[in-house]
C-alpha cells in the first residue's frame, strides 16, 4: 500500500483537480496566507483543513506528509525569520516540488535566509530529535498510513512539553471492512485508511494526548457503501491532564492579544472566550492555557477546591460521533 500511495502522488496525480473524491482536496485557507506562494505549489494542494497555527512566530514547526510544501510555507511565514518549519514526505516528486520552489518563496518572503527544511522519510519514523519541535501540523495525512498509532507516539515524542499538534484528517463514521481497506485507490484518495472516529481519538489518548479538542468538522461528500466520512481538525497538547474535564471553580479571560482576534479567541469548538469576559473552564482548559504559548494571551484564575465533573453543556466528540445527524457547525464538549 505505501508503494500504491508514492505511485499515486509522485505520478499519477499532477494537480489537485486530478483527485477523483473531494477528501483530501477541499481546503479552507485564509487567502491572505497564500500570495507568497508560487502557482506551482498551489496546483497541487491536498488537504482536507486548515491545520495553521496562530501566535507561531519564532515557533519550530513540523510538518508530517507535507507534499509539495503548501501548508510548510504557510506556516514559513507565520514563524517568521526566527522560526523553522520542517517537511517530511515519503514521495521523492513531491519533494522535488517543494525544493525548487524555496527560493522564489523566501524571495517573495523577503527572507535572506530560508527558514525551512525538507525531509525525506516516514512519518512513523520521524528523523527529528525528541522534545524539539512546538507544534507539529497535519493535512489529510495520517489517514494513509498503516501503522497510525507509530504516528501519534512519534508526534509525543518530538513535542515539546506544553506543544501542540494540529491535525486535520477524515474519520469514518464505523470501521472499514477490511476489504475496502485493501482497496488501493480508495486509500490513497484518503478514504478506506480512515479510522472510525472513536478508534483514531483512542489512539491519541494512547500516545499520552489526553482531552483531544476539535477546531473544525465538516461532512464529506464522498460515501462509500454506506460509510460516511468527517473531515475534522484535531488539536492536542503535550500536557499533563485529567482523563476527564474535572472543575476546580476556574475562570479564564482573554485579554485580545491574539494577531488578528482582538475581539474574541477560539480555543475550540466549544470555547470560545469573548475578550475581557471570565469565562468558567475546566482544569484541563486551565492547563492548556497556562502551560502553552497561549499564557500570555489569558488570565487564568487559581483552583479553589474540586468541586467534580466540570459540567460541559453538551456531549464529548466521542460520543457526538455516534449520533445520526451531525453538522458542520456542531460544537463539543471538552472531554
Amino acid at each position: 500500500m505505501k508503494e500504491a500511495i508514492q505511485d499515486y502522488y509522485g505520478k499519477r496525480i499532477q494537480n489537485t483537480e486530478s483527485l477523483e473524491h473531494d477528501a483530501c482536496c477541499v481546503t479552507d485557507y485564509n487567502t491572505q496566507l497564500l500570495k507568497h506562494i508560487t502557482e506551482e505549489v498551489k496546483s497541487r494542494r491536498f488537504g482536507c483543513g486548515s491545520p495553521i497555527p496562530d501566535e507561531a512566530f519564532g515557533l519550530t514547526a513540523l510538518d508530517l506528509g507535507c507534499g509539495s510544501g503548501i501548508d510548510v510555507f504557510i506556516a514559513a511565514k507565520l514563524v517568521g525569520p526566527a522560526g523553522k518549519v520542517i517537511g517530511v514526505d515519503m514521495t521523492i516528486e513531491q519533494l522535488d516540488i517543494a525544493q525548487r520552489n524555496i527560493d522564489p518563496i523566501m524571495k517573495n518572503l523577503g527572507y535572506d535566509t530560508p527558514n525551512v527544511e525538507f525531509i525525506l522519510g516516514d512519518i512513523e519514523s520521524l528523523d527529528v530529535p525528541d522534545d524539539s519541535v512546538d507544534c507539529v501540523i497535519s493535512n489529510c495525512v495520517i489517514n494513509l498510513s498503516q501503522n497510525k498509532d507509530a504516528v501519534f507516539r512519534e508526534i509525543y515524542r518530538v513535542l515539546k512539553k506544553g506543544g501542540e499538534f494540529l491535525i486535520a484528517d477524515i474519520v469514518a463514521d464505523r470501521r472499514i471492512p477490511e476489504e475496502l481497506a485493501n482497496n488501493p485507490k480508495l486509500y490513497s484518495e484518503c478514504l478506506t485508511g480512515a479510522d472510525y472516529e472513536g478508534d483514531f481519538i483512542k489512539k491519541m489518548n494512547n500516545a499520552g494526548f489526553n482531552d483531544v479538542r476539535q477546531t473544525y468538522r465538516r461532512v464529506v461528500d464522498d460515501v462509500i457503501e454506506g460509510i460516511h466520512f468527517r473531515s475534522i481538525v484535531f488539536r492536542g497538547f503535550k500536557i499533563d491532564m485529567e482523563e476527564h474535564c474535572e472543575d476546580y471553580g476556574q475562570v479564564a479571560v482573554y485579554n485580545g492579544s491574539a494577531v488578528g482576534k482582538p475581539e474574541a479567541y477560539s480555543l475550540d469548538l466549544n470555547h470560545l472566550f469573548p475578550a475581557g469576559d471570565p469565562v468558567r473552564i475546566c482544569k484541563n482548559t486551565a492547563d492548556i492555557i497556562t502551560k502553552s504559548r497561549f499564557a500570555s494571551m489569558f488570565h487564568v484564575s487559581g483552583e479553589i477546591a474540586h468541586l467534580g465533573a466540570f459540567d460541559c453543556s453538551c456531549s464529548s466528540a466521542s460520543e457526538m460521533a455516534t449520533k445520526e445527524k451531525q453538522t458542520e457547525d456542531e460544537s463539543f464538549g471538552c472531554c
